[in-house]
């Protein structure tokens, strides 16, 4: 039998003497804002949940169910390039469980609906979206009262996880980016082309490396400026599989806020060691390290997983064989509501 932390063990045993646990999680949609997305929010809900169905997914949540009083505190989740809420579902419900309210913002351009505009000019609004996520529910009547927005969490995943890394002190440019594919291009294809196209060691894979290096110097090659973004609230982050060969690594030495990572050692979209095994070297013991997943892949973390998945997409994101999603994410998502739990509860 898995043994809990006494972290673990102790909050576990505060939610169901606060009945959190028995609450079941409740799901909203907040209206966009002029130039954002909507944002979706999970919280513990006295309403009885009913199989709802959202894109490719069924959840059982109780849809605009009444909110009920839980921990007071807030985490916002920043979703994948091309990503959705959905497919993080399962750590929203650990959280709600725990008692936290969990907002999702959608990313503008670089969502399930849009993904015209991945990559670095989505990195640099995002952190803002982040900020104003946390603005839209402290306007929200349901969701204001019962929330204390002085310390907040912040979970992202890939694209996510590079938001994450910027929320947590990390400075990156478009630049470094460029100069990162100039270098390593052909063994970090994916992470500087995106699903654009893949090297097959044919004939053509001379002309998409020209074609890609002369697409990023143009858009990407001339703009050095730092991006940073500070929102006080954040007082807690966690990074999964995080993109990160564009930040400047000093900067991340001493991470403004508890900061833990997530990695998978087979992800082959964002390769390890030129994104979270270097923000690790980096932050190390200034930071923690969360999980591992040795026999993880980059979508291991998402849950639900995108089903049907195939092609260059599929061979990114299915699990690799080997890898136990039945019993690896629950205890990944134990260890990362137990990481906010620490940091962000009295």
């Amino acid at each position: 039998m898995r043994r809990l932390s006494f972290s673990s063990l102790f909050f576990l045993l505060l939610a169901l003497c606060c009945g959190w646990a028995r609450a079941s999680m409740g799901m909203a949609e907040l209206p966009a804002a002029p130039g954002d997305g909507p944002v979706t929010v999970f919280y513990p809900s006295t309403d009885a949940p009913q199989p709802t169905r959202r894109a490719r997914f069924t959840l059982d949540v109780a849809a605009q169910g009444k909110p009920a009083p839980g921990n007071g505190r807030l985490v916002i989740v920043s979703h994948g390039s091309g990503g959705a809420p959905w497919v993080h579902a399962d750590i929203a419900r650990g959280l709600v469980e725990a008692g936290f309210v969990v907002a999702m913002p959608e990313h503008k351009a670089d969502n399930y609906k849009d993904d015209s505009n991945p990559g670095p000019d989505s990195w640099t609004m995002r952190p803002a979206e982040v900020s104003r996520a946390i603005d839209a529910v402290a306007r929200d009547p349901r969701f204001a009262p019962l929330l204390r927005l002085d310390r907040v969490g912040m979970y992202g995943m890939s694209a996510g996880g590079h938001t994450a890394l910027s929320l947590a002190g990390g400075r990156w440019s478009p630049a470094a980016f460029a100069r990162h594919c100039e270098v390593d291009l052909v063994n970090d294809f994916q992470s500087c082309v995106g699903l654009i196209t893949r090297l097959t060691g044919g004939p053509l894979d001379g002309i998409k490396k020209w074609a890609a290096l002369l697409l990023i110097r143009h858009r990407f090659g001339d703009d050095a400026a730092p991006r940073e973004h500070t929102d006080p609230r954040i007082a807690a982050i966690v990074a999964g599989v995080p993109g990160s060969a564009d930040f400047d690594m000093a900067s991340l030495a001493a991470p403004r806020v508890p900061l833990g990572l997530i990695t998978a050692a087979q992800d082959r979209w964002l390769i390890p060691r030129f994104h979270s095994d270097r923000v690790l070297a980096a932050c190390l013991p200034r930071c923690e390290l969360i999980a591992d997943m040795p026999t993880g892949g980059h979508g291991s973390l998402l849950s639900p997983l995108p089903p049907d998945l195939t092609g260059l997409i599929g061979d990114l994101l299915n699990d690799p064989a080997g890898f136990d999603r039945a019993s690896v994410l629950p205890e990944v998502n134990q260890k990362t509501t137990a990481f906010f739990s620490t940091h962000l509860l009295p």
